[in-house]
C-alpha cells in the first residue's frame, strides 16, 4: 500500500477480508492483510477515501470519497471466495450473489429536478472470474450452453489478469430477418431466456473451464415460470418464422438477379431476353407479398407478412407474461401465408423458371440455380434497410 491509510474495515461476511481507505485509494485484502491490492474497477480515481460501508442486503460496498462523491461497488461476493487455491490457480470461476432477472419496467422521474443517481446495476447476468495472469495468445471466450447443451450465446472474455466480470444480457440472438425498405425494429432483439440452470464455458486455446449459472426470477415479477416458458417458446416460434422469411427471399432474389443477368446477355434474342425480364418481374412481385419494397413504407402504410411479423414478435417480446390466443393465432396465420407464398415461388421454380433454364442452354447459357437457403448471416440482425435500386477487470495484483 501506499499513501496515508484513513479507514480499514473489515468484509460483515468473512473478516479475513479487509478493505482500506488511503489517501491514494481503496486498497482490499483476502488474507486479514498480508497481502493487499488496489481496487482498479470501473475508473476508480487515486483519490482520498475516508469511509466504507458493506451493506448487508445486497454484498455492495459503499465508498466515500473526498472530492468525487460516493462510489457503490456492486457485489463483493466474489472477493469472499479468493483463497490461496484460487490465488494460485490459472484460473478460475468465482461466485456471485444470486442471479435474477429483474422486471422490465420503465418509470419517471417522481422527484422532481431533485435527483441524485447513479447508473443502474447491469441488466444481465455477471460472469465473475479471476485469472493469475493476463492471456496473451489466441482468442478468450465465453460460451453460454442451456440446459439441453446447446449453445445459446458466445461472449468476449477479459483478458487482463486479476478477477475480471463479463455481463451476459440473458437474451438469445435476435432472428434473422430479411432485408427490406424499412428496419423491423422489433426483431433487432432476441427473446430473454427462461430462468433456469445454464453452463458457462470459458475457453482459453484448448483449455476450458465450465461453471453452473442459475437464474432466478425477480421475486416482484407477477408472472410464473410457466409464463415465461410459454412467452420464450412463442417468441422462439416467431424467430424461426423470420428464418424461413429470410430464406425463401433469398431465394426469390437469387432468382430475379440471375433473369436480370442473363437478360443483358440476351440482347440479341429479343425473345429470350423478354422470357427473362417476365421471370424476373414475377419473382419480383412474389418477394413483394413477404416484404416492403417502397422506400418510405412506415409513413405510406406499406406493411408485408415480415412487418406484420415483426409487430406481433414485438408484442410477445415486450411482455413476459404469456401471449394472447390472438397473437398465437396471428404468427399461425402469418405461416400459413408464407406457406401459400413459398407454393407460388414452387409453382415458378417448375414453370417459368425451368422453361427459361431450358432456352437459356439451348443458347449456351448458363442455367438459373436456386440456392437451398441463405447463408449464414444473411439478413442482418433486423432486416436492415435497403433500396432496391442498389441493393472489463475489476483488480490487478499488486
Amino acid at each position: 500500500m501506499r499513501g496515508f491509510v484513513w479507514v480499514i474495515k473489515p468484509d460483515i461476511v468473512d473478516p479475513d477480508l479487509l478493505f482500506a481507505g488511503t489517501e491514494f485509494g481503496l486498497w482490499v485484502s483476502p488474507d486479514d492483510g498480508a497481502h493487499w491490492a488496489q481496487y482498479k474497477g470501473g475508473d476508480f480515481p487515486d483519490v482520498p477515501v475516508h469511509d466504507l460501508v458493506v451493506q448487508p442486503r445486497t454484498s455492495d460496498l459503499v465508498v466515500a470519497t473526498h472530492g468525487r462523491g460516493i462510489w457503490i461497488i456492486d457485489d463483493i461476493t466474489p472477493l469472499r471466495h479468493l483463497a490461496s487455491d484460487v490465488l494460485n490457480a490459472d484460473l478460475a470461476f468465482l461466485p456471485t450473489r444470486p442471479v435474477v432477472q429483474r422486471i422490465e419496467a420503465f418509470g419517471g422521474w417522481p422527484e422532481g429536478d431533485a435527483s441524485f443517481a447513479g447508473p443502474n446495476p447491469p441488466a444481465g447476468a455477471v460472469i465473475t472470474y479471476y485469472q493469475k495472469s493476463r492471456h496473451l495468445f489466441g482468442k478468450l471466450k465465453l460460451e453460454v450452453f442451456d440446459s439441453n447443451g446447446r449453445l445459446i450465446d458466445t461472449l468476449p472474455g477479459n483478458v487482463r489478469r486479476g478477477i475480471a466480470r463479463v455481463t451476459w444480457s440473458m437474451h438469445v440472438a435476435p432472428p434473422r430477418v430479411p432485408p427490406a425498405a424499412q428496419i423491423a425494429f422489433n426483431s433487432a432483439q432476441g427473446p430473454r431466456v427462461v430462468p433456469g440452470t445454464y453452463t458457462v464455458k470459458l475457453v482459453s486455446g484448448d483449455k476450458s473451464w465450465t461453471e453452473k449459472l442459475d437464474i432466478g426470477l425477480d421475486p416482484r415479477d407477477p408472472f410464473t415460470l410457466a409464463d415465461r416458458k410459454t412467452q420464450f417458446d412463442a417468441a422462439m416460434k416467431a424467430s424461426d418464422l423470420f428464418g424461413r422469411m429470410t430464406d425463401l427471399d433469398y431465394q426469390i432474389v437469387a432468382v430475379r438477379k440471375a433473369a436480370q443477368a442473363r437478360a443483358e446477355g440476351a440482347k440479341g434474342d429479343p425473345a429470350l431476353q423478354k422470357q427473362l425480364n417476365d421471370l424476373a418481374g414475377d419473382a419480383d412481385a412474389i418477394r413483394k407479398q413477404i416484404v416492403a419494397t417502397t422506400l418510405g413504407g412506415a409513413i405510406t402504410g406499406e406493411l408485408r407478412l415480415r412487418e406484420y411479423l415483426d409487430e406481433v414478435y414485438g408484442a410477445i417480446i415486450n411482455y413476459e407474461g404469456a401471449p394472447t390466443a390472438y397473437q398465437l393465432a396471428r404468427v399461425d396465420v402469418i405461416a400459413h401465408e408464407l406457406d401459400d407464398t413459398a407454393g407460388e415461388f414452387d409453382v415458378l421454380r417448375k414453370g417459368a423458371l425451368a422453361k427459361a433454364n431450358v432456352a437459356l442452354k439451348a443458347k449456351g447459357m448458363p442455367e438459373i440455380t436456386v440456392p437451398a437457403h441463405a447463408p449464414a448471416g444473411t439478413g442482418g440482425t433486423h432486416g436492415e434497410a435497403m433500396m432496391e435500386r442498389d441493393r472489463d477487470a475489476l483488480f490487478e495484483r499488486d
